[in-house]
């Protein structure tokens, strides 16, 4: 335990002001701290209130970034109290702006660096890191980020820097990363292969690896080298062609049909235009499956974008959907917002009021004839949480496409009539951790149906369980 000047330095076992007079005595912080004695609900309401005076988004975010380094605790509860107000500032569409800015905003590192300088060294690298039992690891080699391209180091928490092949960042005095262009072919598989060795070595066999950001040339191969010997999950793969690949398979497991004549029904668009057996030689492998002959005339119930490419859902197809479909649902699924196929009041004002619309980044309220219409966010945070803590509290040691569909499936039965009604097909944020450890005992169950969980035996409640495994911000008292 630390004392003094120290534990003030430290932001895990940091409380500011809310020190009592006893800790104050025992851990010799007398004279270091103002006299006053307040709580961590008066210090959130101090910083909610400051944090509301700053007009730009960027000021906010850092605001928040230098509170997680000198207060880690104070930083989660914030977030968690204030989740449907703050999740725009710390992640989209805010966290773009911060990726593509991050060497002049950045301060001190809070993750780890692992460039092409450490091939040779990564599980010495490791162990720097001052804690020892971790369980989930988010990395990324930052070649795709959000709907922005190449932001080579810019990212956290884990980068595996290969050099970027972004001009402006090349020649930015301020860019924190490798000056050089990315790696390709057996330099980067060499990396990365040791990575993923060295993280089993360090973490264990039931380390979770979430693969984030990556471009699909290498996001397809990595997850397929590595789902079979590693807990693996891409989240952005898992929702490009994974989406597509996820309808099938529950259309299969409710009607009892064969996957690939489920597939049949699914369109893609890539940026070359619909996917058909006659573009079959050129297209990548991933897309193969969802080459199907054309028809006259589709005419899609759904549309999900997910491509990363702005304003691809125009007025034309949008009134032509509209025009067959009581009510089209529309998901412009990529971020930021400048990348989204279309903005909320776009899909309201071109429907006529009629559509069931969410986006990857948050829209304000649209208003249409007197009628106020709320869009739904659908974004990762609904369910990755949730599905990573499924996988932890039951042990898993592979992630199965089953295993995403039980977490869908949960989050399905969060949304009420009263949510429907208003045209939302997704629950409150605000009641995401409740969310979160529902899906949580969905994916655990699953794990255990599927033969697939170490942590033995099975917890009663399952949900009861999730919940007392989730992070607590309140303050610890030390003696």
């Amino acid at each position: 335990m630390l004392s003094g000047y120290n534990i003030l330095r430290d932001p895990h076992h940091n409380k500011g002001l809310a020190f009592t007079e006893k800790e104050r005595d025992a851990h010799y912080l007398r004279g270091l701290l103002p006299p006053i004695v307040v709580s961590q609900e008066l210090q959130e309401r101090k910083l909610m209130s400051s944090l509301r005076q700053y007009q730009v988004p960027l000021q906010r975010y850092v605001a928040m970034v230098d509170l997680q380094e000198r207060n880690e605790r104070l930083f989660f509860k914030l977030l968690i109290d204030n989740v449907e107000e703050l999740l725009p500032v710390v992640y989209t569409p805010t966290v773009g702006e911060a990726c593509q800015k991050y060497g002049s905003i950045f301060r001190r590192p809070q993750g780890l660096y692992i460039s092409l300088k450490e091939k040779g060294k990564i599980l010495e690298v490791l162990k720097n890191w001052p804690v020892w039992s971790v369980q989930v690891i988010v990395v990324t080699d930052g070649e795709r980020i959000l709907g922005l391209g190449d932001l080579g180091c810019q990212c956290l928490p884990i980068t595996i820097d290969v050099g970027t092949n972004n001009e402006q960042l090349l020649n930015d005095e301020f860019y924190i990363g490798l000056r050089q262009r990315r790696a390709r072919g057996q330099e980067y598989d060499d990396l990365l292969h040791e990575f993923m060795c060295a993280v089993k070595q360090q973490y264990g066999e039931k380390v979770l690896v979430q693969f984030e950001d990556f471009a699909n040339h290498n996001a397809f191969d990595l997850l397929t080298r590595y789902s079979k010997t590693h807990l693996v999950f891409n989240d952005d793969i898992q929702a490009g062609t994974g989406i597509a690949e996820l309808i099938a398979l529950e259309m299969s497991r409710q009607t009892g049909t064969p996957i690939e004549q489920n597939r049949e029904k699914i369109w893609l668009v890539d940026s070359k235009g619909l996917i058909v057996s006659s573009r079959l030689e050129s297209l990548q492998h991933f897309k193969k499956p969802w080459a199907h002959d054309h028809e006259p005339v589709i005419k899609p119930s759904v549309l999900i974008g997910t491509s990363g490419v702005g304003k691809t859902f125009t007025q034309d197809v949008v009134e032509t959907m509209a025009s067959f479909n009581e009510k089209p649902v529309i998901l412009a699924l990529s971020n930021p917002t400048s990348q989204s196929e279309c903005t909320a009041e776009e899909a309201y004002t071109w429907t006529k009021g009629r559509a069931i619309f969410a986006s990857g980044s948050p829209f304000d309220p649209v208003e249409y004839e007197g009628k106020t219409f709320v869009p739904g966010q659908a974004n990762n945070a609904y369910i990755f949480p949730g599905l990573g803590l499924g996988l932890v509290i039951s042990g898993a040691i592979r992630v199965h496409n089953e295993m995403l569909l039980a977490a869908s499936e949960a989050l399905a039965q969060q949304v009420t009539q009263e949510n429907f009604d208003k045209g939302l097909i997704y629950p409150p944020f605000k009641s995401i951790r409740k969310i979160s450890a529902h899906i949580a005992a969905n994916v655990a169950a699953k794990v255990y149906e599927l033969g697939l969980a170490t942590r033995l035996p099975r917890p009663e409640n399952l949900v009861k369980y999730a919940e007392s495994c989730m992070y607590t911000p309140a303050y610890r008292s030390y003696r």
